[in-house]
Formats: structure tokens, sequence, C-alpha cells
């Protein structure tokens, strides 16, 4: 009796179940792909049926019916950061209900050659399409092997592997990541995955894996975060192309307050919620005055995390059509900026991110033209220069504004901009790539190098307690060991603070 009395309250559910339809139109009244948050009067997100799903929210091409029970209901519409959000509340009646929204675009950078990338996406290939038109994103590397799991085991590695849809926007489905107890690291543009299979928590050591991938030309390594115990390792081996400053401890609603199984933080200096993501920008800035010059990227982690695809996106300044290639290139010269809502363009004395910028007589006079759009409320920017706030620029309390600033440096290194908004339950924000600054020598912070070579010592100590076969302990501490002498060298080089 009990199945036959679950199947009759299911029966009765559905019966009163009421059609509930949504519209998403362009200011031009066309269809217009998109995503949707709807939840109902408890809370509880609801989902179109057929159509692709995650956590909190499912995107469709313009149009989706629900069946609901009546009551009301409450959404939020979104098109990534260069649309408005829609929000609204429905009540879906035992007739049903229809809603019919314009999401009006705020921005569009792509027309001045602005393109963006999400470098860390896990979800299913049949949906990756739809996904990115609904969040206007252009270049979707999908993460298709993963430690033990291959998608590629029991089938054949297409003879294509990127595509092309219109916009233009790009899929490439041989994307990789090895996440192990030093961190993750991910692998693009390889012809095919890494034999990673059956790699234990500390052996292989990652750089036996990074070092393979390295004889394929044209491979890019993203460190995925910045505070993964291995970055030291990872920076000394000068085998990385770029580093995930927005990365999927962002999260769209949330953030995680803790580095997970990295290098933990000072909470006591930098507390929760938002101490993770000032730890991950004080990291970059030491490798950065160290004299290492590796762009910033940007990583959601859908599929995994509970972010939206594209929700930390890192955008590229391209010149002429897009293609595949030539967006990479923008990334590796850091023509970049990363966001996970402001869009953040800036140009120093009409030169991008990414430029090396000269000095005359030790000072360098700085003319800012800075195009801001946010829908959070910024109240300055602030212009960092050898991991220091050198200045404040007052931001207006509107949706877009160009700024003029100007201002005198007088130390080479580096500087770039960020935008900090006033969120509290998570760490959005924006960052420029950074602006390099010469003639002289290359600036390194004695600070900043006994910083990382202190973290190298920390995580030699740690790989004992994982790792006790000698022969397997001394292959993995060999890596750890020239680290460190790249680190003391450093550290003997340095010429400031």
């Amino acid at each position: 009796m009990r199945p036959l009395l679950c199947l009759l309250v299911l029966l009765s559910v559905c019966s009163h179940a009421a059609p509930l339809h949504f519209r998403v139109q362009d200011s031009n009244g066309k269809l217009i792909a998109c995503r949707i948050h709807l939840v109902d009067a408890s809370g509880q997100p609801q989902f179109a049926v057929g159509l692709p799903k995650w956590h909190d929210h499912f995107v469709c091409g313009g149009t989706a019916k629900l069946n609901l029970p009546a009551g009301r209901y409450q959404y939020e519409i979104e098109r990534g950061p260069e649309h408005a959000t829609s929000v609204g509340e429905v009540e879906v009646k035992p007739s049903g209900a229809s809603v019919t929204v314009t999401l009006k675009r705020i921005a569009s950078l792509a027309a001045d050659g602005w393109f963006s990338g999400d470098l860390h996406i896990h979800r299913p290939l049949k949906d990756i399409p739809l996904l990115i038109r609904a969040e206007d994103l252009h270049i979707a590397p999908v993460i298709t092997w993963w430690n033990n799991r291959n998608l590629w085991k029991d089938q054949p590695v297409p003879a294509n592997l990127l595509g092309e849809l219109p916009g233009p926007r790009f899929i490439h489905v041989m994307t990789g990541e090895d996440e192990r107890e030093g961190g993750a690291l991910l692998y693009f543009h390889l012809p095919k995955p890494l034999d990673i299979t059956g790699a234990t928590r500390e052996f292989p050591p990652p750089m036996k894996f990074l070092a393979a991938a390295r004889q394929h030309p044209g491979t890019w390594v993203d460190i995925e975060k910045p505070f993964w115990w291995d970055v030291p390792v990872w920076l000394a081996s000068g085998l990385c192309d770029s580093i995930g400053l927005a990365n999927n401890h962002m999260c769209r609603s949330s953030v995680y307050p803790s580095e997970a199984w990295g290098r933990p933080r000072d909470t006591q200096r930098l507390p929760a919620p938002l101490g993770n993501g000032h730890w991950t920008q004080e990291i970059y800035y030491h490798l950065l005055n160290c004299g290492l010059r590796l762009p910033p990227s940007a990583g959601s982690a859908s599929g995994v995390l509970p972010n939206p695809v594209g929700y930390n996106r890192v955008y590229v300044k391209n010149t002429g059509p897009l293609t595949w290639d030539q967006w990479w290139r923008g990334l590796k010269a850091g023509h970049c900026f990363v966001t996970n809502g402001p869009l953040l363009r800036v140009r120093a004395n009409k030169q991008w991110p990414g430029t090396i910028l000269k000095m005359e007589n030790g000072k360098l006079a700085l003319q800012l033209v800075i195009q801001l759009t946010t829908k959070d409320r910024i109240q300055a920017l602030e212009v960092i220069h050898n991991g220091v706030i050198a200045k404040k620029i007052p931001c207006a309390d509107k949706l877009h504004q160009t700024i003029h600033a100007q201002m005198e440096l007088t130390d080479n290194g580096w500087f770039l901009l960020r935008a900090l908004t006033e969120k509290k339950n998570t760490f959005r924000f924006a960052s420029t790539g950074p602006f390099y600054l010469e003639p002289g020598p290359t600036r390194i912070s004695r600070r900043s190098a006994k910083f990382f070579l202190d973290w190298i010592h920390e995580r030699q100590a740690r790989v004992p307690r994982k790792l006790k076969d000698p022969s397997k302990l001394r292959e993995v501490l060999a890596h750890h060991q020239r680290a460190e002498r790249f680190w003391r060298q450093k550290l003997t080089q340095a010429n400031a603070e």
C-alpha cells in the first residue's frame, strides 16, 4: 500500500501544479539566453525540466516553462556582468502565470575589443553551448579530466578539440586539472589527458606532470589559486603562465572563508568572511614584488562549487576579430582584468595593462583613464603600487562613469588598479593586470622573497606527514629543495624593503 500511497500523493501534487512561463528578451524584443534563479516562499530553488541546471539556478534560451504548485515565487534573471539584473515576484495561480522580462545591456565590452573567459568549468559538454550564451561568455575551456576522472577513458579523443559558435564563442574540450595535496594546476591546449590517474596526495609530485605537459608546444598552465601549498615550487619552476586571482572561493552569494587545505592566513589580521579574498591578493602582490610577471586569471568551478559559469571571469583586450589563439596571446601579454562583478577598463598613459611604462629620472607622471561599470557600490578605486595602496580614487554612486586621474610614481616595479565593492557576504571585486615600470634593475622585495622562502620551509616539513616511502620522499623533496634555492637567490638579489 505504501508505494501506491506515494503514487497517489505525487499524482495529487501534479494535478494541482500550474504552468509558469518565462519569456526573456533583449531591448529589441528578441529572445535572449539567460540564467534564472527561482525560489518558492520557503527559499527552495525551482528548476525547469530539460534545461541545464546547477545549485540554485537554471539557464534557458529565452523561454522556459515550469509546472509549480500555486503560490508566490521570487526570481532573479541575469546574463553575466554586462546585462542588468531583473528581480521580481510572481504569483502562480491555479490557472498559471507568465513573466516577460527585458534584460537591458549595460555594457558592450566586445564592441571595444574586450572578450571574457572562465578557465575553470566542470559542466557537461552537451550543456556548454547554451551555458556560455546564457552568460555572454566568449572563451570556455571545459575540464574533462581531473585526477582519477577521465571522460576520454572509454571513448576516443575527438579529432577537433576546439569548437566555434556564433558570437564568436569558443569551446575547448581538453582541459584538465591535477588537484592534490599541494593544490591544483589547470592544463590547457594539450592534445590528450596527462596520465595522472592513480596519483596519490603527494606522489608523483605535480612537477612531474608539469614538466611532461611542457613537452607539448602551446601548452598553457594556470595556478588555480595563489594560496595552495606548492605555489612557491610552481613559481620557481618558471613553467606556469597565469594564476587565479578571481577564483572559486569567491561565489555569487557566499565566500569560502578558509584556505581549504592550502596555506592558512592569519585570521586575526584577515578575518572572515572577506579575509580569504585579501589573502589571495596579498600573495599575488608578493610574487610581483619578487620580479615575477604572471598575469591574473579567473575561474568559477561551476559544476563543483555553487557558481554559475562565468561568475569569475577574465577579460582580455584584443585587436581585430576574436580568435582562440589571439585571446590567449592577449592574456599572456597581461592585457586583461579579472572580475566577478565590476567592469574595470584602465589605460595608463594611453596603454593597457601588461605594458611596460618607461620612467624618466626615477619618476613617472601617470595619466589614468578609467571606465567603470558596476552594479554594486564602490567607494573608491585603489592604485596598488608594489603591494601598497598608493592612491585612492573616489567613485560616484552610479552605474557608469569615466574617471580621469593623475599621480606620480617614484619607484620602479609594478602597479595595478582594483575595485572592491561593499558587498559583505562575498568578495566581489575587479582588478586589472599589472603595469610594469622600467628602467632600472628588477625590483625584488626582501620581505616578499622571505615570505616565499618561509613558505617553502613550512611545506617541506609537511611532506613527510603524508609520504613515508624514503625514495618517493626524496623525489618529492628534490623539487622543494630546488625551489628553496630559487627563493634564497631572490633574497640575495633583493634590492628593496
